[in-house]
C-alpha cells in the first residue's frame, strides 16, 4: 500500500495574517461598540392623568416594544405619578416618585433629576441623556414634561387640563394632540379616560413601528380592592398585535365589576 503523503500548505504571507487581524478586530465586540439606530429605542406614547372628582391619579402607555408596562410608569398614592420613557432611564421613575413625597414640585423634579443624570451610556455604549422624555403628575394634577433634543424624532409632549401626554418616534405631533382631546372630552372613570387617550394616539398614527404592548396604572390611597391596597388598577398587555383592543376589553371589564368611586 503506498502512503498518502500529506498535503503541502504553503506558509501565510505577512500581508494575509495582517488581512486576517484586521478582519478579527472588525467582528470583534469592542469593534461593534457603536451608538444603537432607531429600533434599539423603545418609541413610545403615554399620557398621564388626574381625576378630581375621586382623587385618582394615573397613566397609561402603549409601544412596539416587548412589556412596555415593565419600566415606564410609575405611581404612588398621595405622591403623584411618572412616566419615564425614550432613550430611557428607568430610574428616573423611583426618582420622580421620592421627590413628589417629599413635596418637590414637578417641574423643580424634573430639573433636579435631569441635572443629576450623569448619563452614563448602557452596556458600554452611548446611551444619550439628551435623548430622555420623561413627565412628572402630583396628586393634585399639577405637572411637568421634558422632551429632549436627541428624543426620536417625531418627538415631544403636550399638556391639557389635568393631563400631559407625551412620545416619542411617533407619526407626528397630532399623536398627542389628538391624546390630550380625547382625555378632556371623555366622561366616566379615569380608566376610560386614559383608554381613549390612548385610543386616539393610535388613530393620528402613534408609534411609526407599529403595536406591541400597552399598559395603566391608577391609584388612590386605600382605593383597591382588599384591604390596605392603594392600586385601583394595574394592567399590562406585554405582547399582542392589537395591544389597545386587549388593554380595552381589560378596562371595561373592570369598569363593570366595580361601583363609582366616591
Amino acid at each position: 500500500m503506498t502512503a498518502i503523503p500529506p498535503r503541502y500548505t504553503a506558509p501565510m504571507s505577512r500581508r494575509a495574517a495582517s488581512l486576517l487581524v484586521v478582519l478579527a478586530l472588525a467582528v470583534s465586540p469592542s469593534a461593534q461598540q457603536k451608538a444603537p439606530d432607531q429600533q434599539d429605542y423603545p418609541g413610545t406614547f403615554s399620557i398621564l392623568g388626574y381625576d378630581p372628582a375621586t382623587g385618582e391619579i394615573g397613566g397609561a402607555v402603549q409601544s412596539r416594544v416587548f412589556s412596555v408596562g415593565n419600566g415606564v410608569l410609575w405611581a404612588e398614592a398621595d405622591a403623584g405619578v411618572a412616566a419615564t420613557q425614550a432613550i430611557v432611564d428607568v430610574s428616573y421613575g423611583p426618582k420622580a416618585l421620592a421627590l413628589l413625597r417629599q413635596g418637590v414640585k414637578p417641574d423643580a423634579i424634573v430639573k433636579q433629576i435631569l441635572d443629576g443624570d450623569p448619563d452614563p451610556g448602557l452596556n458600554g455604549r452611548p446611551w444619550p441623556k439628551a435623548g430622555r422624555q420623561f413627565a412628572v403628575m402630583d396628586a393634585k394634577g399639577n405637572y411637568a414634561a421634558h422632551t429632549g433634543p436627541e428624543a426620536t424624532k417625531w418627538a415631544g409632549h403636550k399638556g391639557g387640563k389635568l393631563c400631559t401626554a407625551q412620545g416619542n418616534i411617533l407619526a407626528g405631533e397630532a399623536v398627542v394632540a389628538g391624546m390630550i382631546e380625547a382625555f378632556e372630552k371623555e366622561t366616566g372613570h379615569l380608566s376610560l379616560r386614559l383608554m381613549a387617550a390612548l385610543d386616539a394616539g393610535q388613530a393620528a398614527g402613534g408609534d411609526t413601528r407599529g403595536k406591541q404592548s400597552a399598559a395603566m396604572l391608577i391609584v388612590k390611597k386605600d382605593g383597591g380592592v382588599w384591604l390596605h391596597n392603594d392600586v385601583v388598577l394595574r394592567l399590562q398587555v406585554d405582547d399582542n398585535p392589537e395591544p389597545l383592543n386587549e388593554l380595552r376589553r381589560l378596562v371595561e371589564m373592570n369598569a363593570r365589576r366595580v361601583r363609582p368611586r366616591q
